[in-house]
């Protein structure tokens, strides 16, 4: 005979206990301000700022030529990133990006992320910390400065 013990578990619902309540809390970020993760607005807002900046240098130094522009792309987002840290659309929109624990994201980081990022496909899937492949790839992820 069914009681009530053997229906309360699905009626419950899912276990959440491991499900984080914010973007980052697994990684040991804090919710918001300096240091949490930089969301969904900012990153398009930068990535379409980065774009912009490399069409324009491709319109004015190769004719508008549309790999010139995806190879331009590449180049700001490899030698600003593995440099500095953050591309100039990051910096305007106040992101940045770090490894996780902490530190530089490098070159070699710079360069797999861009290439990646070129493929689109690898930065519109994401977990629920918002880092897409090519952050998980590198073990990278960009936060708020």
């Amino acid at each position: 005979m069914v009681d009530r013990k053997d229906i309360g578990s699905w009626l419950s619902g899912p276990d959440t206990s491991g499900i984080s309540k914010y973007p980052g809390e697994r990684l040991g970020l804090p919710e918001s301000g300096p240091g949490s993760i930089a969301r969904a607005g900012r990153r398009i807002v930068a990535i379409m700022v980065d774009w912009g900046i490399a069409l324009l240098i491709s319109n004015l130094a190769f004719g508008g030529d549309s790999w010139a522009n995806l190879a331009v792309f590449a180049a700001e987002q490899i030698l600003l990133v593995g440099t500095l840290g953050y591309s100039i659309g990051h910096r305007l929109v106040g992101i940045h990006v770090v490894r996780l624990g902490g530190g530089a994201a490098g070159p070699l980081a710079a360069v797999v992320r861009a290439l990646l990022l070129c493929l689109v496909i690898p930065a519109v899937i994401f977990d629920p910390d918002h880092r897409g492949l090519h952050d998980k790839a590198m073990n990278t992820v960009l936060i708020r400065r």
